[in-house]
């Protein structure tokens, strides 16, 4: 009976996370459109077109600025 009970805790924890997750995501994209005044379907081309640009890897669309960079002493 405990393996029952945990497994549903566990279940609605992952749930209640997912939901939360997605709340965060949609106010983020409110965020942007407020910043950039632009509606939210065009935050959405916006983040579509960044996943694009990262996904074909780097250098091969020569971006403004790179994904990632350090400074070294």
């Amino acid at each position: 009976m405990a393996g029952v009970f945990e497994h549903l805790t566990r279940s609605h924890k992952r749930a209640v996370h997912g939901g939360l997750e997605a709340m965060e995501l949609q106010a983020a994209k409110e965020i942007l459109a407020e910043v950039f005044r632009i509606n939210l379907e065009e935050v959405e081309e916006m983040i579509s077109s960044r996943l694009q640009e990262v996904q074909t890897g780097p250098g091969q669309e020569g971006g403004l600025w790179p994904q990632e960079f350090w400074v070294e002493d």
